[in-house]
């Protein structure tokens, strides 16, 4: 069994920052990639950022520049940095994490989910 608890978000102005984090835990020989999705009102979930355990980053376009991801692989902790924060990316964000857990199995988990909302 695995949890993915995130913490973080909440309410913040056009311009501000905000910081997420991730953390999986339970029966975890190995943690995969980690990524950030979010999904808006009346559409479709989408992939924000995702990092191996590596260290390799991927973005979508709207987000570059301005969003930062990064892990520490000894805790299963992931992080969102959201810098420049635009009203279009309020959404409910969730984090996805992908493991091997102790029968072998590699599996994808997902975080509850957490409210962002970027308004004046």
């Amino acid at each position: 069994q695995v949890q993915v608890v995130e913490s973080g978000g909440g309410l913040v102005q056009p311009g501000g920052s905000l910081r997420r984090s991730c953390a999986a835990s339970g029966s975890i020989l190995s943690v995969n990639a980690m990524g950030w999705y979010r999904q808006a009102p009346g559409k479709q979930r989408e992939l924000v950022a995702t990092i191996t355990s590596g260290g390799t980053t991927t973005y979508v376009d709207s987000v570059k520049g301005r969003f930062t991801i990064s892990r520490d692989n000894a805790k299963n902790t992931a992080y969102l940095q959201m810098n420049s924060l635009k009203p279009e990316d309020t959404a409910v964000y969730y984090c996805n994490t992908v493991a091997r857990t102790n029968d072998f199995v590699i599996r994808s988990y997902w975080g509850q989910g957490t409210q962002v909302t970027v308004s004046s």
